[in-house]
């Protein structure tokens, strides 16, 4: 029960940065928001496969916003 609470935890905490980060969305390029959207959904993923573990959170957040950053330069 313990290690759901964790993963719950993490997950919002991860949606707070990216959220944050969307503050200044009107001045960033399109490949910008690609690797901010990708470094919160990577986070997110990682968080709930490690089951909440800091390392995967933060290692899909920046697998995630690589992945997004290769994307949006596609556009």
């Amino acid at each position: 029960m313990k290690s759901a609470n964790i993963i719950k935890f993490s997950a919002v905490a991860v949606l707070f940065v990216a959220l944050g980060g969307c503050s200044s969305w009107d001045n960033m390029s399109h490949r910008q928001k690609s690797a901010v959207t990708g470094a919160g959904l990577g986070g997110v993923a990682g968080a709930v496969i490690s089951g909440g573990g800091v390392l995967g959170t933060v290692g899909g957040a920046a697998i995630g916003g690589v992945i997004g950053d290769q994307v949006g330069k596609n556009r």
